[in-house]
């Protein structure tokens, strides 16, 4: 077939055939013939590691020698052609060209070379080639330099048709206020006053740090082209290129920091190349415009520090050994003061930093790996992380799974809106974690499961105000149904019931101290009060807040098959934490107890827990337990009474009890229950 570059996805070009110069052979194939049959290393990058996207930061990593054994190789039929840099503050002039930075920022500094007399073509083999062994695609010779010199040593460049440039001038300002933009993928751009643009003496030409002007693109009518070499703020390229839904190879590393101390390099690199395969002449100058200081960091590490971290003594001459194969300079020995350089200076903040760089050259599978001495922390764990972890050990030795879902949800969930939602679903945060809990149950219904038991712990918000963060409160959401055990040749287990959710409620907030405030009754507690049956339901409140609710889901509000069973359902706000208990160590008793029984009539209107609360009360220091083990309704009790059975122990500590001591105390509570709530002691 007879193709262009471009139909073969090698080019721009589309004029004609394309051509292939060389010796080929009939039948050779094209990959082999192109030299496209080379190996790609495709390297995962994290977001903290900016200078491992070049070609020269890998090259650092993998060099047996580190730096000391880099050199940038020459271009075939290029001549160096040195430039000498003239510094300005904030305002420059290179040969009739005007530069000037106005925000300084976000734009902390610009250099500007000019090379004249180019003549725009396709760029030679060589150099085509090279770019679509990484991926992209070649567009002309000049443009094709600066993205080569992108790639080689990570320093995004844009070069300008100096003849579009009105003034000639450049400048590093915020866009005007409905300015726009036509950029250089063709579509028009709206610019707010928060976006840093690249402007002419008339308007904007390029959108700093993302994409260039489709006015200045370099064409096949440029003669004089100038080269943009710049750093801008990392967070401002980021902001940037997410409101104008743009994502390009130079605001992928603006927005991850480029070395500041390398753009001369850079400069220098791009003029030489450009010489080389599109001819001209470059001028012997370029502008260095600084708005701020060049930025310079200095660390220390301590070889003791080092030790304790990593349980390996390294001496100061292997921490600088490992340091200095990497560009790192370093002097001194205890402590060792190190210059980070500039291609680091974003991820290398501290000296655990260093500590990291130093066990990562090492090698990781290098270290021992048997346990040594240590000494345990004497910091006590954050009281919320420990109430979680007991809570977490409760539920799952209950037989509880933990679940985690997003904390997304739709907008009959949540009162906290995205400013950047995943979808019109999921256009909130949560103001409870109980609806989630519940649609988890949805789903295991969807799949044949009827017995569910999941808890959560986990954020809800609630805004906080116009011009304030939401507020977050850390919470516990359990939910429940089917059978109470597994099915077994014994018997059934039962059906999880009202009463099994408020022994789990219980349980739960008594590591808050808070097991008597269990009440029945709905309560206001956000996100979870409409979920939940008002005649089935308990509460927790405690200090004039509601910290807990629960209760039986309404079946409304859950997509349940005909043969599920009631799903039991509750939520807790883990916040505050009381202080952490101190545990004493009691002995065990060595003098006997004495149990009494008592049944009393009581009203269905009175909570048992109250009638106990009195009983405790009232007891004294010699009640040591009392708990209800028998109700009845029915033959001699009263329409709307109940007779509870409650079985009271007493003992003292250091002596053996009399019966009189323990009848004193019942008569005292049956005293105080007839005065207080008018109930009798069933004859």
């Amino acid at each position: 077939m007879l193709c262009s570059a471009r139909e073969l996805g090698l080019g721009r070009d589309h004029e004609g055939i394309l051509e292939l110069h060389g010796d080929f052979a009939p039948g050779q194939r094209l990959v082999e013939a192109l030299d496209l049959d080379d190996f790609r290393l495709v390297v995962d990058v994290t977001p903290n590691r900016p200078d491992l996207l070049s070609h020269i930061g890998i090259a650092r990593e993998l060099a047996p020698g580190g730096v000391a054994d880099i050199r940038l190789p020459p271009f075939p039929n290029g001549a160096a052609t040195p430039l000498s840099f003239i510094e300005a503050d904030r305002k420059g002039q290179l040969n009739g060209v005007r530069v000037s930075i106005e925000d300084g920022e976000l734009c902390s500094r610009y250099i500007a070379a000019v090379v004249r007399g180019v003549r725009i073509g396709p760029s030679p083999e060589w150099l085509a080639s090279r770019l679509r062994a990484i991926g992209a695609r070649p567009i002309n010779n000049v443009v094709d330099a600066t993205n080569y010199v992108l790639h080689e040593l990570g320093q995004p460049l844009h070069a300008f048709d100096l003849k579009t440039l009105r003034g000639p001038e450049i400048i590093v300002r915020r866009a005007k206020a409905g300015e726009t933009l036509v950029t250089l993928d063709g579509a028009e751009r709206k610019l707010t006053p928060d976006m840093l643009v690249i402007a002419d003496a008339e308007h904007a030409t390029a959108v700093a740090g993302v994409m260039g002007g489709q006015e200045s693109e370099v064409g096949e009518s440029t003669t004089d082209v100038l080269i943009e070499c710049a750093h801008f703020q990392p967070q401002q390229v980021r902001k940037t290129r997410r409101a104008l839904g743009l994502s390009t190879d130079a605001s992928q590393r603006f927005e991850r920091g480029v070395d500041p101390h390398g753009m001369r390099v850079a400069t220098q690199r791009v003029v030489d190349l450009i010489v080389a395969v599109a001819g001209g002449q470059a001028d012997a100058t370029a502008v260095d415009v600084l708005a701020q200081p060049l930025p310079v960091h200095t660390v220390f590490v301590r070889p003791s520090r080092v030790a304790t971290v990593l349980g390996r003594f390294f001496t100061s001459d292997e921490i600088r050994l490992l340091l200095e194969t990497i560009g790192f300079e370093c002097s001194g020995k205890d402590p060792i003061e190190v210059k980070v350089p500039g291609y680091r200076l974003f991820d290398v903040i501290e000296e655990i930093d260093l500590i990291e760089e130093i066990a990562r050259r090492f090698g990781y599978d290098r270290f021992d790996q048997s346990l040594a001495p240590f000494r345990p922390t004497t910091v006590p764990d954050d009281p919320i992380v420990a109430a979680s972890e007991k809570l977490t050990a409760l539920l799952v030795g209950r037989g509880f799974l933990e679940a985690r879902t997003a904390a997304f949800a739709p907008a009959s969930e949540g009162d906290v809106e995205l400013l950047l939602p995943l979808s019109s679903a999921e256009s909130r945060l949560r103001r409870a974690l109980l609806p989630g809990l519940a649609h988890r149950v949805e789903y295991n219904f969807t799949r044949g499961a009827r017995d569910v038991r999941l808890f959560e712990i986990g954020t809800a918000f609630a805004p906080a105000g116009p011009a304030a963060p939401p507020k977050e409160t850390i919470r516990l959401a359990v939910a429940m149904t089917g059978s109470r055990a597994p099915a077994h040749w014994t018997g059934d287990a039962g059906e999880y019931d009202i009463w099994d959710l408020k022994g789990f409620l219980e349980d739960c907030v008594e590591v808050f101290g808070l097991k008597e405030a269990v009440q029945p009754g709905s309560a206001d507690l956000a996100g979870t009060t409409e979920l939940l049956a008002a005649n089935e339901s308990f509460h927790v409140a405690a200090d004039g807040a509601v910290r807990a609710v629960g209760g039986r889901i309404r079946g409304d509000r859950l997509d349940a098959p005909p043969w599920a069973a009631p799903v039991f359902g509750f939520e807790i706000v883990l916040e505050p934490v009381p202080p952490r208990e101190v545990r004493v160590y009691t002995p065990l008793p060595v003098y006997p107890a004495i149990e009494q029984d008592i049944a009393v009539l009581v009203p269905d209107s009175i909570p048992a827990g109250d009638v106990m609360a009195t009983i405790r009360n009232v007891g004294g220091a010699l009640l040591e337990d009392v708990r209800p083990f028998d109700v009845y309704r029915g033959t001699g009790v009263e329409q709307g009474m109940r007779s509870i059975a409650f079985r009271l122990r007493f003992r003292a500590p250091d002596r053996t009890l009399t019966d009189a001591d323990a009848s004193n105390a019942v008569a005292r509570i049956l005293k105080r229950l007839r005065d207080e709530y008018g109930i009798e002691r069933r004859g």
